[in-house]
């Protein structure tokens, strides 16, 4: 696992806990992928998973499709249609397979034991958000979400994560910020919050928050 070197800050108590969703508290790049392979295979298209991790992981639907329309001459005008099947059969996907997960549950109930706020700064729409955070049972722990329909530039545009900072009234350097892919990550480093960096949704447990927390300076308010 990666991240910056605390030797890079002044060190300071992290006061919040900033989460990606999608491959940080929620296992979901498969269904993405398989939610708009399915609705891209409408119109005779397809795209490896290697392909969907290297260039498309962690952007959101639309910025996926006008890549397509660029690189692989997807027609503007179904732009729109492909969009909605692929918010469907996402939906489905999450109804039946999202659940709670212990090792998340107990990492934010002690974030808030210790008097840390937390938030969810994703790039998926405002729907899809709730419903996987819902039925993951995280719903509780957070202050606030945003999706990529509260800015008008999503990952990997910091605007999300320096939203979020300025929501909650403090100094980028008393947020840490976990984060999974390149997008997400080039988003978190400009907004200038401390940085978790991790490889999968198993990565984001107790132990490897604190002991982050502890090189940047500590936990609590």
């Amino acid at each position: 696992m990666d991240d910056k070197s605390s030797d890079d800050w002044v060190k300071d108590m992290i006061k919040a806990v900033i989460f990606d969703l999608d491959g940080v508290l929620i296992d979901a790049r498969d269904w993405h992928y398989e939610a708009l392979n399915k609705s891209l295979n409408l119109f005779g298209l397809n795209i490896s998973r290697d392909d969907h991790i290297v260039t498309y992981d962690g952007l959101p639907t639309k910025r996926k499709l006008e890549m397509l329309s660029m690189d692989r001459g997807l027609p503007n005008k179904l732009h729109t249609f492909i969009n909605k099947m692929k918010q469907v059969y996402t939906m489905e996907l999450i109804f039946t397979q999202c659940k709670p997960t212990f090792h998340h549950e107990y990492a934010l109930s002690q974030l808030k034991k210790h008097n840390v706020r937390m938030a969810v700064c994703s790039n998926s729409i405002r729907k899809t958000l709730d419903l996987m955070v819902g039925k993951a049972g995280l719903d509780r722990y957070f202050e606030f979400t945003l999706s990529n329909q509260d800015v008008s530039k999503p990952k990997p545009d910091p605007e999300i994560y320096i939203k979020a900072i300025n929501k909650m009234g403090l100094t980028p350097s008393e947020c840490l910020i976990v984060e999974d892919n390149a997008n997400g990550i080039k988003a978190a480093e400009a907004s200038g919050g401390h940085i978790l960096k991790v490889n999968s949704p198993k990565d984001v447990h107790w132990d490897n928050i604190l002991t982050r927390a502890k090189k940047l300076g500590g936990l609590g308010n």
